[in-house]
């Protein structure tokens, strides 16, 4: 199939992840030649899962949320035509999607489920929170017009190419503070700005909305695991004539006179090409620019970014008979007495590929600090001292969550990564487990972010828009469009 877009040649896009391979799939249904660029063995990024002990450990994609019919999820896979190929399981069928404890003692001992459905999510809120029903309402008139603009995709035709249609840039913890909410309910509407890496203090009531729409819309588990996901993207991608060509690692994008003309591996191998999208880290992107492809102040612009932090996951396997699947999250978190959350973990405790086990994935701050003497290592190549912190710091973990959940039966540890394992698989700087820091502080540093000094040459992937499986694909099409001009986009991108 030849393309009638105004676009000509061949497009290369740099990461495998769901914002490369989004943006591959959609531009391959217009016809165009296009080639996705993969450093790792495998494609898919932080989609893609990992085996140990024959059991999927999920890195990236643990629930997912508005896969429903007419939801905004469920429309993007419809489109990218992946819907059917991965086959989910939804949450909150007995009322909970996750389950936030508060507790720190038998004398303070309080939790709230976050349910499915936005009349039940304020019916909660009014049952825990008596006396403060006026404030709540007033919270949840933004939160349902942002559930309503996420669902009818008002963000794809608007000429801003941004969320300005939902106008909430004010941070949460500001409209908290002037609503002056009870520290209890604060510390329970800062919980979805964790989800996104950003403090409730310093996060966008937009993203804050759009995150916890998305999941009160309706929650879901994959049936099968992340790699099975990923596999789905990169085979449909391909189906549709596009290439992935894996174990390429580029070395730089080469420019003429600022306008992108291709790039090199490093294998030493030039690749032509009239468009070039990142689909990894920006500053990765900068890196691979050489000094006078781009305006010093764009350079200052990229490199100053501040980006969130990392995260430490250990996964193990249980007795399934003694330990069998909740069909719920699990938050277990430190609040301070002003309602500011200090710390959470997040627990999950699935069934396994192993008929006889379930796997407990467990997920806290990275705390940089600890790997601190490896920032300068790569993966593979720590040492025994390394090894050693890891696994102590996962059995601490561990035994943090025996006396939440009792003692373990069948309990063998399966592996553990620590932010700077991160940061050697997919390219993020520090390991930072969402990208860029989408921040009321940072806003305008962020804005257009996937459109850069270069002609040609653009950026996708989840920190050009929000991070999440949603904001990842939303700013594929917000890349799309800027590739495409909006009048064409219009014209050829119909949900």
């Amino acid at each position: 199939m030849k393309s009638s877009s105004s676009l000509s040649g061949r497009v290369l896009i740099i990461g495998s992840g769901i914002g490369g391979l989004s943006t591959a799939i959609i531009l391959a249904k217009l016809g165009l030649d296009v080639t996705v660029l993969e450093k790792n063995a495998h494609p898919g990024g932080l989609m893609r899962s990992y085996s140990r002990d024959g059991i999927e450990c999920a890195v990236g994609v643990h629930y997912l949320g508005s896969l429903g019919r007419g939801q905004i999820l469920r429309s993007f896979f419809d489109f990218l035509g992946v819907s059917e190929e991965i086959p989910v399981v939804q949450m909150g069928q007995d009322g909970v999607v996750d389950r936030y404890d508060f507790s720190t003692s038998a004398s303070s001992s309080w939790c709230f489920d976050l349910p499915q459905g936005m009349d039940n999510y304020e019916e909660n809120l009014n049952r825990s929170f008596p006396g403060e029903e006026e404030k709540i309402a007033k919270l949840l008139l933004s939160l349902r017009e942002a559930e309503r603009q996420l669902h009818g995709l008002d963000f794809l035709y608007s000429a801003d190419n941004d969320f300005s249609l939902l106008d909430q840039s004010r941070s949460m913890g500001e409209i908290m503070t002037e609503l002056q909410c009870s520290a209890g309910l604060q510390s329970v509407l800062s919980i979805p700005s964790c989800w996104i890496g950003v403090p409730p203090n310093d996060c966008p009531a937009y993203y804050h909305n759009m995150a916890l729409a998305s999941y009160i819309s309706s929650s879901w588990r994959l049936r099968r695991n992340g790699s099975d996901m990923a596999d789905v993207f990169a085979d449909r991608f391909k189906e549709l004539g596009g290439q992935i060509i894996t174990g390429a690692e580029v070395r730089r994008i080469n420019v003429d006179a600022r306008v992108v003309t291709g790039l090199q591996l490093q294998s030493g191998e030039d690749l032509m090409a009239g468009t070039v999208i990142g689909a990894v880290h920006p500053k990765v992107v900068l890196k691979m620019l050489s000094s006078g492809d781009v305006k010093p102040s764009y350079r200052q612009r990229i490199s100053n970014l501040q980006d969130t932090h990392g995260i430490f996951s250990v996964h193990l396997s249980l007795d399934a008979d003694m330990h069998p699947e909740i069909p719920y999250n699990i938050f277990k978190i430190n609040a301070a007495h002003n309602g500011d959350v200090a710390d959470l973990k997040y627990y999950q405790i699935r069934k396994s590929e192993q008929k006889d086990t379930t796997l407990l994935s467990i997920l806290t701050s990275g705390k940089d600090e600890l790997w601190e003497p490896w920032v300068k290592t790569t993966s593979g190549h720590r040492g025994k001292e390394y090894i050693e912190r890891k696994e102590g710091h996962s059995w601490k973990l561990v035994r943090e969550a025996e006396a939440y959940f009792g003692s373990f039966k069948g309990l063998k540890f399966l592996d553990a990564y620590t932010p700077l394992t991160i940061r050697d698989w997919v390219n993020s700087p520090g390991g930072s487990a969402y990208g860029v820091l989408r921040s009321s502080s940072q806003m305008l540093a962020t804005a257009l972010l996937n459109r850069t000094a270069v002609k040609g040459l653009y950026l996708a992937g989840q920190s050009v828009m929000a991070p999440g499986i949603i904001g990842t694909i939303m700013g594929s099409l917000s890349t799309v469009k800027l590739v495409l001009g909006t009048d064409e986009f219009n014209r050829k991108i119909k949900f």
